[in-house]
């Protein structure tokens, strides 16, 4: 196999590197988040091993972005963040597998060849709910055959939508996915594109798809 290592710690990364050498695999290691990036999308690899403290870009946002990249690499994070909360976050970043530091290096070994054997990920490219399709590798989005002009923040907004579509999507949940607020911002800027989105999507149908649940949030479903 062909392993990227991403580990800033130089003598636990060695000898990571070595016992993996030594059971055949290929090796290629880097001490930081951007040159881990890099090689990730840039190189095809069987599985990246990711620390989750790394300098220059940390290894949850490294996971994040290789992903919104399109690379399906599976990743397994090796950290000595070991809470429930630090593990979720990971798996919500896109990692396949968890590891806590100190480790058998018997259990990593075990946990990279389970990860390369497991099928691969074909990535969805476009979503659809009654006659509104959206296509995630052109991001555009139509319904009825009709293109939908959508601005990029609306675009995320609907992308959003779909893929929870017939599930009641909050507004804290819209700050958090499409702007990265973890607070509120005291605006209503939720409310102002959902407008402008339900006008562009549902105007000249007979059907709405775009629904406001009152108190609650907002759901695509197509009755």
């Amino acid at each position: 196999m062909k392993i990227l290592l991403v580990e800033d710690d130089k003598q636990t990364a060695d000898y990571i590197a070595k016992g993996l050498r030594e059971h055949g695999h290929v090796v290629d290691q880097v001490d930081n988040g951007r040159d881990g990036l890099y090689m990730a999308t840039g190189e095809p690899y069987d599985v990246m091993i990711v620390d989750r403290n790394l300098p220059k870009m940390d290894g949850l946002s490294l996971v994040k972005a290789a992903r919104s990249s399109g690379t399906r690499t599976p990743a397994l994070f090796l950290t000595t963040m070991g809470g429930v909360d630090d593990r979720v976050a990971g798996l919500e970043a896109g990692a396949d597998d968890y590891l806590v530091k100190p480790f058998a290096f018997a259990e990593l070994l075990a946990r990279v060849g389970a990860l390369a054997r497991r099928p691969p990920i074909v990535a969805q490219t476009k979503l659809q709910v009654g006659d509104l399709e959206v296509d995630l590798l052109a991001r555009t989005a139509t319904r009825g055959g009709k293109r939908l002009d959508l601005l990029a923040q609306e675009f995320k907004i609907l992308e959003y939508l779909v893929r929870h579509a017939g599930e009641i999507v909050t507004r804290t949940m819209l700050l958090e996915k499409v702007w990265d607020f973890h607070f509120d911002p005291k605006t209503n800027i939720v409310e102002t594109h959902i407008s402008r989105l339900r006008a562009k999507i549902d105007k000249g149908f007979d059907k709405p798809l775009l629904h406001t649940v009152r108190g609650a949030g907002y759901v695509i479903r197509t009755n």
